[in-house]
């Protein structure tokens, strides 16, 4: 053999040796790697080959799936009431991805969840039949405040104040996940529309969406003032002049009633009049650190794991503040900011003797035998007020509830204390102001705690107010799980 042609056989040689190099590299480093990428097409295709695994409201499916008879995506998601339970579930689509716990339980919902796989699934590498997740929203409490926030444009959450258990999560404007869910025409017809108007019909409100919570952060400048000692008895005067004018400026602070009315109340009045120079006076007494720390065991600045993450969260600012913007804080306004899921864990709190049970809406995530994988059953739980103090808000929220704001909406046999709320948006306040209201109530070995923000309705502007608007929600609400 000459010499040219042994170069070229070995030259020839080291390439088929490189070629076989290469192909173990990719089928045996990277072989899974590859399969598992999110552009890997036949990932998507066979997430939707078999029918998914349903979420759970009450022992009965809020979701299911369709044979479409096509070839890639035979199978795609539906919905029972898909506007109703949409802030939930969230959506799956073929071409537009998941939210919610569709999206935080894609792998349990399609099969693909190693938790799910038994041995021969693995030996084989098939697919293993869907799990489900079981929610803790109670379908009565959930249509309840459905029901009541037609006609409105708003938001409510409903926890059980002892078991951190999430009962309902409402909003409205809402959508059909179902439009959705596709990869056709007709779904990205649907899509476009949602997206229209920035997808506010798909923002969660209730647990995402954090806005000026008003009056009803006083309840957590109060629980501060008690904490701290400034208050020690809610029936004491205050000594705060009715005609207060904000620290570090000139300008007087106004309250919805009279000057005369919130001169030196003591903090049970102030609560019911919702007095604003008192609770101003109140945070500029404690300073913003003191009261940063007691709105931050109570949740803000926290992004909770529902296992749907609240981000952003709910917020009291960090960064350092003047006097009189610390002051304006004590009255839910400046940059305080709260989603109804974080209203209603204050009121949660106050209920349950101050201590704060995580929130979740889910009890348990199982096989498709019913077997645990994961279980919400024993949630953590803290104590961010003294009982004493609790107990005193209570009290004060008490005569919210029967003398304030809340009187008109009352539920016989029922015992309940509130805050209503109404807090001030845009320049200038150019925009119509949220109407917030957050409550209590009690009744035959069950509790409750709701709060309902209405962001706008055809009220008139002098009309809008947490106890007009929003209360008669969170009574719809209340009513459904303690009379039920």
């Amino acid at each position: 053999m000459n010499k040219t042609i042994r170069r070229a056989s070995v030259f020839c040689l080291l390439l088929v040796l490189a070629l076989l190099v290469r192909v173990t590299w990719v089928q045996a480093y990277q072989g899974q790697a590859l399969a598992d990428d999110k552009n890997n097409r036949r990932n998507l295709i066979g997430k939707y080959e078999n029918p998914l695994g349903n979420i759970i409201v009450g022992g009965e499916a809020i979701t299911g799936s369709t044979d479409t008879g096509g070839k890639d995506f035979r199978y795609k998601r539906t919905y029972v009431d898909g506007p109703l339970y949409a802030p939930v579930t969230g959506y799956s689509s073929q071409a537009f991805g998941w939210s919610m716990l569709e999206g935080v339980y894609r792998d349990v919902l399609n099969g693909t969840d190693n938790r799910l796989k038994s041995v021969m699934d693995t030996l084989t590498n098939k697919r293993a039949t869907p799990g489900n997740v079981l929610t803790t929203i109670d379908k009565n409490v959930q249509k309840a405040g459905w029901d009541a926030l037609q006609g409105k444009q708003g938001s409510a959450v409903a926890i059980d104040p002892a078991t951190g258990e999430i009962l309902a999560v409402v909003n409205n404007p809402s959508y059909d996940p179902g439009t959705i869910s596709g990869a056709g025409e007709a779904d990205q017809k649907a899509w476009n529309e949602l997206n229209a108007d920035n997808g506010k019909a798909m923002v969660n409100t209730a647990l995402r969406n954090p806005q000026a919570p008003g009056s009803t952060f006083k309840l957590v400048t109060l629980a501060a003032a008690i904490e701290n000692g400034l208050v020690t008895n809610i029936d004491t005067p205050t000594s705060v002049p009715g005609d207060y004018a904000i620290p570090g400026t000139v300008r007087k602070l106004k309250s919805e009633v009279s000057d005369d009315q919130c001169n030196n109340v003591s903090p049970r009045t102030a609560l019911k009049l919702s007095c604003n120079n008192v609770f101003a006076d109140f945070a500029h007494k404690l300073g913003q650190d003191k009261m940063r720390a007691m709105a931050e065991k109570l949740g803000f600045n926290v992004i909770h794991e529902l296992p749907v993450y609240t981000d952003p969260a709910s917020k009291y600012p960090k960064k350092k503040m003047s006097v009189d913007q610390v002051a304006q804080t004590g009255i839910g306004q400046f940059d305080v900011q709260a989603t109804p899921l974080q209203m209603a864990m204050v009121s949660a709190a106050i209920e349950n003797g101050g201590k704060l049970v995580a929130p979740h809406e889910v009890s348990e995530v199982t096989d498709s035998n019913g077997n645990v994988l994961q279980s919400f059953k024993d949630p953590k739980s803290t104590q961010v007020m003294s009982g004493k103090t609790a107990s005193m808000l209570r009290e004060a929220m008490k005569t919210v509830a029967t003398e304030g704001g809340g009187k008109n909406v009352q539920i016989p046999g029922v015992e309940s204390g509130a805050k209503t709320g109404t807090a001030q948006r845009g320049v200038g306040n150019s925009l119509p102001p949220l109407a917030w209201y957050t409550t209590y109530g009690k009744a035959g070995g069950k509790q409750i705690a709701v709060a309902v923000v209405i962001v706008g309705s055809d009220t008139d502007r002098s009309e809008i107010a947490g106890g007009k608007l929003a209360a008669p929600v969170a009574q719809k609400m209340m009513e459904a799980w303690l009379k039920k």
